[in-house]
């Protein structure tokens, strides 16, 4: 029988199921480490005419590493599957927690369901070269959909283990091409001058760190799995900084790499000619046919795996918010068998499955209109997310006892906060140019006004339920402690309005 508020064990997210090693795989899997390498690297070189790619990557590293300095210190106070969502209510109030909470789902859910696009265009391509199968990519992007539909309410540790041998795979076949294409470089010499500073001064840099940036997205969902680990408060700290370090290292090792072996003058074209297949086509003449096309199915289970990861964070934040009754409460109802957040995985699935089946109606391009320019369109808002959420560390920290110390508190947020929000910018001025329109295109703006129009939504209906609703209201932000009774003094102290 259901009841209308749902029982312990039905609104609580499987505890104690995940160590390091299987956040740290988690979120490195959304960032799609080959997929970045082998089509974020080149797309890169190709889009921007920047050679300043590699140092791009590492900049965009280093930005990333001191968010999440104020990132994993706030993680350490608040345990929450709802992320920034969360971290934004408690460091800058309700309505603007809200209203980050509805730039999430659409941010994750563009990620998510842009992926399918190119997972079900690169298979159905693979397939139809390797095998002469003649596959529509909507019905290759359906076969992974029953897939991911039914990890997503699975067990999250099976989903950790098949996340770890994919990711695993992944980075040995990209680090051994690495190392072929730099024990064989153009002209005979190893070039740093991709690697060189001064790139970080030159023209058209900011088009190459909007490229960079996107690489990462992903990252961040280490919060998101926190109420799932054994240790949270250590285990959240430590995967986000291996994330980081891991991603920015590799996406820069790669994309030096792929310089070095095509030489620094010849890059750009070689990316514009050859584009995602570039990498393929450098390492083909050392490697045999079978190593070649492990490598392309690598290529494509890499997409899989963000798609898999991607899922996950869409149906965490579901949970969050309907186990806060700021969405129907029937999203915070969890799988009695497995843990799992399972209404928030099936509500997850069947929009995608909706927007799946409208393009495939529509006729429309799987790799531009869908895998393209949704996704780019999802790493403009987690970009928001980011930069806002530096700021809410800031404000946190001001208004809470703590022994943080300044440069955990204010000076790394704050840093980044600048940082992130510079990025965010130039992001906004070469929105066109990323998406591959013209600059009079109103694509340019009507995608980035849609997160304007859910952010406004959302603070809408915090003010709503303030006045309508006032103890949901309260609990906002509060996760696990908005399901057990009355709030404490203490809880309503440190929660701005």
């Amino acid at each position: 029988m259901l009841h209308s508020k749902p029982d312990t064990v039905s609104a609580v997210l499987a505890r104690g199921r995940l160590g390091i090693p299987s956040v740290v795989f988690f979120v490195i899997a959304a960032a799609a480490p080959l997929t970045v390498v082998a089509g974020g690297a080149t797309t890169g070189y190709a889009v921007t005419g920047v050679t300043g790619i590699p140092v791009a990557y590492l900049l965009v590293a280093a930005v990333l590493a001191l968010f999440a300095v104020g990132y994993v210190a706030m993680s350490r106070r608040i345990v929450n599957a709802g992320a920034f969502y969360t971290y934004i209510t408690r460091g800058l109030g309700r309505p603007a927690g809200v209203g980050a909470a509805m730039v999430a789902l659409l941010a994750y859910n563009a990620m998510q369901i842009g992926l399918y696009g190119g997972a079900g265009a690169v298979t159905a391509a693979f397939l139809n070269d390797r095998y002469g199968w003649q596959l529509t990519w909507w019905i290759c992007a359906l076969a992974v959909w029953a897939i991911v539909t039914a990890l997503g309410v699975a067990r999250i540790d099976l989903n950790g283990r098949v996340l770890a041998v994919v990711l695993i795979a992944e980075c040995v076949v990209a680090l051994t091409f690495d190392a072929i294409m730099l024990t064989h470089p153009a002209n005979g010499t190893v070039s740093f001058d991709t690697l060189a500073p001064t790139h970080l001064v030159a023209a058209g840099i900011g088009a190459a760190l909007v490229t960079a940036i996107t690489g990462f997205v992903g990252f961040e969902g280490t919060v998101v799995f926190s109420e799932e680990t054994k240790d949270p408060r250590r285990t959240i700290a430590r995967a986000t900084y291996i994330a980081v370090a891991v991603t920015g290292l590799l996406y820069g090792l790669s994309a030096w790499a792929m310089s070095v072996a095509t030489g620094p003058d010849r890059i750009v074209d070689a990316a514009r000619t050859d584009g995602t297949d570039l990498i393929f086509n450098l390492v083909s003449p050392y490697l045999s046919q079978s190593v070649i096309t492990v490598a392309r199915v690598l290529f494509i289970t890499s997409l899989f795996a963000a798609l898999l990861s991607f899922h996950h964070t869409v149906a965490r934040y579901l949970f969050a918010l309907g186990r806060e009754r700021v969405l129907p409460a029937v999203l915070g109802r969890t799988s009695r068998r497995t843990g799992a957040p399972k209404t928030g995985s099936l509500a997850q699935s069947v929009l995608a499955f909706a927007v799946l089946v409208g393009y495939a109606l529509a006729g429309a391009d799987p790799i531009v209109h869908l895998f393209f320019w949704i996704t780019v369109t999802g790493g403009l808002g987690v970009l928001i997310l980011m930069t806002l959420t530096s700021a809410a560390v800031i404000g946190f920290f001001a208004r809470t006892s703590h022994g943080e110390g300044a440069w955990r508190s204010v000076i790394a947020p704050g840093i980044a906060s600048v940082a992130l929000g510079g990025i965010l910018t130039v992001t906004l001025r070469e929105f066109a140019t990323l998406l591959g329109v013209a600059p009079g295109s109103p694509l340019r703006w009507a995608f980035p006004a849609a997160y304007a129009a859910a952010a406004l939504l959302g603070i809408a209906w915090a003010l709503i339920l303030r006045t309508t609703n006032p103890d949901v209201y309260a609990a906002i932000g509060l996760g696990a402690d908005s399901d057990t009774g009355p709030l404490r003094a203490p809880d309503l102290a440190r929660q701005p309005a």
